[in-house]
């Protein structure tokens, strides 16, 4: 599935470390603002992550699922690009 996430966090040393840890899951693509290709599980194990970071009363994370046909409508800047489908390989 491939997934826009978007977050507003105030507080900086919470926001540092909620950025460091989507790294792991996506591509950095605005200054709060991720895409990621992530299965059922790792889009789960992603969204535990998150929880262990953030701060429920105080921090907004939205998670915008995406169908393929949204994705290819996705506009951008010149100097951009859209997160591409990672490739497969078996070795």
């Amino acid at each position: 599935m491939f997934l826009a996430i978007a977050y507003d966090i105030s507080d900086d040393i919470r926001r540092n470390r909620l950025c460091q840890t989507l790294k792991n899951f996506g591509t950095h693509v605005q200054y709060s603002v991720f895409e990621a290709f992530l299965s059922p599980k790792q889009f789960a194990q992603m969204k535990e992550a998150v929880e262990k970071v953030i701060k429920p009363s105080e921090d907004l994370v939205r998670y915008y699922h995406l169908c393929d046909a949204c994705r290819r409508r996705i506009e951008v800047t010149p100097q951009s690009i859209v997160t591409v489908k990672p490739l497969t390989i078996i070795i």
